[in-house]
């Protein structure tokens, strides 16, 4: 999910909303065998989405169905939601009106919603509007098989359970869209914190960590496969904790950066997201000591202002978030950090405004996700604070917040002209096939000239000769 850092003007552009954004998975168009079952799906939102569509994949595959990149040819249209935007939403229900136009063309075609949409507007989708045979939360993919073969019979094919034990950790992701580079691991699943903004601990439940075993083993296999960098996905990774159910012993996650960190010195390891009230020097001297975990850290501090950081339950204050920024910059002062921002919330003044401008003058982000504030129904936000900014006054402030950052993308960037880096190469660059594109260990995108025998997967050292604000341009 972390790309490019928005640097467009439109606010509604993709870069600023990325949890409207789809991506498809599949293979490209085949034709289609007697006998053969395909599912098509898509997936918005964050990385979680993303890994879990993987997870999807390898059910799916378990009970018989291929999948593919045409809807016309799919049996089972699957749509993995995301519910932290109201943009999300819109979209989604623009899609399934669409996916409702292929069932009526294809009688028998059944439409699934996934993810966090699913467990909220569940009735709504079922018995309102009607798109949808099959619903199906984020802890219960494991019957989707079953629950597709019930909403064939007519049944209405719902399962909406979280758990507090369900991580997925036996089952082998499908790497339905990989460049072969670059794969994420789910390290957790949940969240504990109750952010008075944020949708997900009631869609993806409370926080329960995988067997560090069962990452260590997964991290092993890609590499064995060719992989050369894997994500350690989380809500907040940082309060990854393991008990070994014989020994006793807990792994926190510095101790699983350093156990994955291990498996291949020519393994990159990044991580996200953090929250930075549990970010612990133990995670940072890991960082530090270990090559090839990345030097970048995506840190969200949604405000600048202590009164709406209490307002918003992120538990720390302005000056607090200052000194873990110190913090990391002393441990590791190449580090790269990165944000979330909230334009717009619930009482938001000027002046707070303001301090949120001065905090990313402070932390000097590499980038950052930036949004105006989005009420989500059922939010402790929603139930008790007032949505009180107007819609022109938050997407004034958003324009500011996103103007400066790309200021600081593009003096960042600037600063790095002359310097030499070890580039993993991840494939083709999006305007050139005569260029690869790959990132530095502090997550920047580097273009650069391709040589002969150089392959995805590659390391290679990059002198910075240009840059703009989201992209350096190299040479050997």
């Amino acid at each position: 999910m972390y790309n490019d850092n928005p640097t467009l003007k439109d606010l509604n552009a993709k870069t600023i909303d990325e949890s409207a954004q789809g991506q498809v998975f599949g293979t490209e168009f085949t034709p289609k065998q007697p006998g053969e079952k395909r599912y098509y799906i898509e997936s918005y939102g964050c990385q979680m989405n993303f890994s879990d569509s993987e997870i999807v994949a390898s059910i799916l595959g378990e009970a018989g169905y291929g999948p593919t990149r045409e809807m016309e040819t799919a049996d089972l249209i699957l749509i993995n939601t995301c519910s932290i935007r109201e943009k999300a939403e819109d979209t989604v229900r623009k899609r399934l009106r669409v996916f409702d136009k292929v069932k009526q063309r294809h009688p028998g075609t059944m439409v699934g919603v996934l993810g966090c949409m699913a467990e909220r507007l569940k009735a709504k989708f079922l018995d309102e509007e009607k798109l949808v045979d099959i619903v199906v939360g984020p802890d219960a993919y494991r019957d989707l098989p079953g629950l597709v073969a019930g909403a064939e019979e007519g049944e209405k094919g719902v399962n909406v359970f979280l758990s507090r034990e369900e991580t997925y950790a036996d089952i082998s992701p499908v790497r339905l869209q990989s460049n072969g580079v670059t794969a994420f691991i789910s390290i957790m699943r949940g969240c504990d914190n109750m952010c008075s903004f944020c949708v997900v601990p009631y869609t993806r439940g409370r926080e329960r960590s995988r067997s560090a075993f069962s990452i260590i083993a997964e991290a092993t296999d890609l590499f064995d496969k060719g992989f050369r960098e894997v994500t350690l996905l989380g809500q907040n990774v940082d309060s990854y904790k393991w008990e070994n159910p014989e020994s006793g012993a807990v792994v926190n996650f510095a101790e699983l950066l350093t156990m994955t960190a291990g498996v291949d010195p020519k393994l990159r390891i990044r991580f996200s997201t953090s929250h930075p009230k549990d970010i612990t020097d133990d995670v940072l001297y890991a960082m530090r000591d270990n090559e090839n975990v990345c030097k970048y850290i995506h840190l969200p501090v949604q405000s600048g202002n202590t009164r709406i950081l209490d307002l918003m339950n992120r538990t720390y204050t302005r000056e607090w978030y200052k000194e873990k920024v110190d913090r990391i910059y002393e441990i590791m002062p190449d580090c790269a950090i990165s944000s979330d921002i909230i334009t717009g919330f619930c009482t938001e003044t000027e002046e707070d405004h303001a301090e949120t401008l001065s905090m990313v003058n402070y932390a000097r982000y590499s980038m950052s996700y930036m949004f105006f504030y989005s009420e989500r129904p059922g939010t402790p936000a929603a139930r008790k604070l007032e949505d009180d900014v107007p819609l022109e006054v938050k997407k004034r402030r958003l324009t500011e917040i996103i103007e400066l950052q790309t200021d600081i993308s593009r003096e960042l960037n600037a600063g790095e002209v002359g310097k030499t880096f070890k580039v993993l190469i991840e494939g083709d660059s999006k305007k050139s096939d005569q260029d690869w594109k790959g990132r530095t260990t502090q997550n920047r995108m580097v273009v650069f000239p391709k040589r002969e025998g150089e392959k995805p997967g590659d390391y290679v050292t990059v002198k910075i000769i240009d840059s703009t604000s989201a992209t350096l341009f190299g040479e050997r």
